[in-house]
């Protein structure tokens, strides 16, 4: 998709959001940006652990408030800022305008509520039909969404469908109010190959029939290949790679990007040789001095160890945090 020349309909400058606890400062979104413009689908990238989910809610302004938590930067929706906005209005905004489909879905769905009743209920709390017209939604809803007999899942409970049930029902009250911009934080988890396509088909439907823009968050680089528009990679917090998904898989410009796209199987691949990336992801309360990945890195130098390194633009829509970038050393290479 050619970027959009309109004002983004999300900007993201600067977010951080931590959390005082016992072990210490965790720093799960530490200084991430980013834009999204009306129809466009970007993927955020990484392990379990690095700050997408956190950045979704903190988005959403569901990040719990309290003595605890520390948050600065701006998040603009068509230009109106959401951070400190009051609950009202974003409870509002929240479901109509910009709405989320949670990873987890049996903890989104109350559970002694049926789950027709639950999305009805949107539908009708935003004012845009009655109780009646909103069942008849419900149910065509129910059905765009893959689940069959929809007129009897209206009145099943949560605990009386399987788990990619439930995240199908999640995704209908997600997209109940034809929102502009759709949260997706993990999609298709514990949804099988066929379902996970026909969820993916009715997202990339939306942007193309609605124009909805969707923040896709997966570890799923096939997801990522066949959907986003254009990719941020996220570690230990923060944005260390942003491109297009071509530019991404053509040429990864950050050693954690090559090492996901690596350690991804295929069916070339020779038995023996799926490669790993050593270690794990930090603990964001005790994170190392200098590149959060230098302790993992296969080309980490003395520099690597001591400065952090600022996102720098190597090329239009590319940006990585990184002394030493891949695509530098390719260039080197070559000439």
């Amino acid at each position: 998709m050619t970027p959009s020349t309109h004002a983004p309909l999300l900007e993201v400058h600067d977010l951080h959001t931590h959390f005082q606890t016992r072990r210490g400062i965790v720093k799960a979104v530490d200084g991430v940006s980013l834009t999204l413009h009306q129809g466009e689908i970007v993927a955020l990238l990484g392990e379990s652990g690095c700050g997408k989910s956190v950045t979704a809610l903190s988005v959403m302004g569901l990040v719990a408030q309290g003595q605890g938590t520390h948050q600065t930067g701006r998040v603009l929706f068509e230009g109106q800022e959401l951070l400190g906005l009051a609950e009202s209005a974003l409870q509002r905004l929240r479901g109509h305008q910009l709405s989320m489909i949670f990873q987890e879905p049996l903890s989104s769905l109350n559970p002694v509520m049926t789950v027709g009743r639950q999305i009805a209920e949107v539908l009708v709390d935003h004012g845009l039909m009655s109780l009646t017209a909103a069942r008849d939604k419900t149910i065509e809803l129910l059905g765009e969404v893959g689940l069959s007999d929809a007129a009897q899942r209206f009145e099943a409970y949560p605990h009386e469908l399987s788990g990619g049930m439930c995240q199908r029902i999640s995704i209908a009250m997600a997209i109940a109010c034809d929102p502009k911009l759709l949260i997706a934080d993990e999609p298709t988890t514990a949804l099988d190959v066929t379902i996970q396509k026909q969820i993916l088909q009715l997202l990339s439907g939306l942007r193309e029939r609605r124009r909805t823009s969707v923040l896709l968050i997966t570890h799923n680089l096939g997801v990522v290949a066949e959907n986003a528009d254009r990719v941020l990679v996220m570690y230990a917090g923060k944005v260390i790679e942003q491109a297009t998904v071509q530019q991404l898989f053509e040429a990864p410009a950050h050693p954690y990007t090559r090492g996901l796209i690596d350690s991804t199987p295929h069916l070339e691949l020779e038995e023996g040789l799926l490669a790993s990336i050593p270690g794990h992801v930090p603990d964001l309360a005790h994170l190392p001095i200098g590149c959060a990945f230098a302790p993992r890195c296969l080309h980490a130098q003395s520099r690597c160890h001591t400065h952090m390194p600022d996102l720098i633009s190597h090329a239009p829509q590319r940006q990585v945090r990184c002394w030493f970038p891949l695509i530098q050393n390719a260039k080197a290479q070559t000439s």
